[in-house]
């Protein structure tokens, strides 16, 4: 398989302007998270998507490969599909969030394993949740999975509703997943995604994959061990702190 790695990065965040620039002990986000998967073996090509020139030259400077895309962009999916359009030798683009610095290169691998499976149309990690708190955050989108771990829903509600049994047990009755929100796609689906209008459901709960599965595409997931952290907002910097 000929994998490309994409890194979605804008400077204008509503919560953090300029995330992908600040520092992280000593290198910038954007940096960190390119360092991090230039390690992972699946890998071909890694680049980052901005529409920013602060950011693309920050990254030429370090050494990066870059490419500069549409201010317009919606969501990450769709500027990884104009980086397909011009980069059109890959099968598989693997969509790896701009700000989780210190993300597992395993991780990106058990994502490009997915693609293994010539059916596998998009894939994404889940993993279990264990805390009663995180169970019930609706900032952490949760997933419903079929026999065959493809995801059927998404939703920042506690899915599923476990009828007569006090909230307080939920986790000793039911398995429930959480979303790691990193994306792969073959190329043509990829194609195709970015084609679809918005659908009800995704504006019900804000969530862009739920376009996908309302339309009919399949999302294998694969269960990963590892805790992610992102920095959503400055509060968040004291969590990477400690990590080198």
């Amino acid at each position: 398989m000929n994998i490309i790695g994409i890194i979605p990065a804008r400077y204008a965040s509503t919560r953090f302007p300029g995330k992908p620039l600040i520092d992280i002990n000593g290198k910038s986000m954007i940096r960190r998270v390119y360092e991090q998967a230039l390690k992972a073996s699946s890998l071909k090509r890694v680049v980052v998507a901005t529409d920013d020139e602060r950011i693309a030259h920050h990254v030429q400077n370090f050494g990066g490969n870059v490419i500069l895309t549409a201010s317009s962009h919606q969501s990450g999916t769709d500027r990884c599909a104009e980086v397909i359009a011009k980069e059109n030798s890959f099968d598989i683009a693997i969509n790896i969030q701009g700000d989780e610095p210190y993300i597992d290169p395993a991780q990106i691998d058990l994502l490009a394993s997915c693609f293994e499976d010539k059916e596998t149309q998009i894939a994404t990690l889940v993993k279990e949740i264990r805390d009663h708190e995180e169970l019930f955050n609706n900032n952490s989108p949760k997933v419903l999975l079929n026999m065959d771990r493809e995801a059927i829903y998404f939703s920042r509600a506690t899915l599923p509703f476990l009828r007569g049994v006090p909230t307080e047990k939920w986790l000793d009755h039911h398995k429930f997943y959480k979303h790691i929100g990193i994306y792969g796609y073959r190329c043509e689906i990829l194609k195709l995604l970015t084609a679809l209008p918005i659908s009800s459901l995704e504006k019900a709960e804000s969530l862009e994959q739920l376009r996908w599965i309302e339309n009919g595409y399949r999302i294998k997931t694969a269960e990963t061990l590892v805790e992610t952290v992102a920095i959503d907002e400055p509060k968040d910097l004291h969590k990477v702190k400690q990590l080198k």
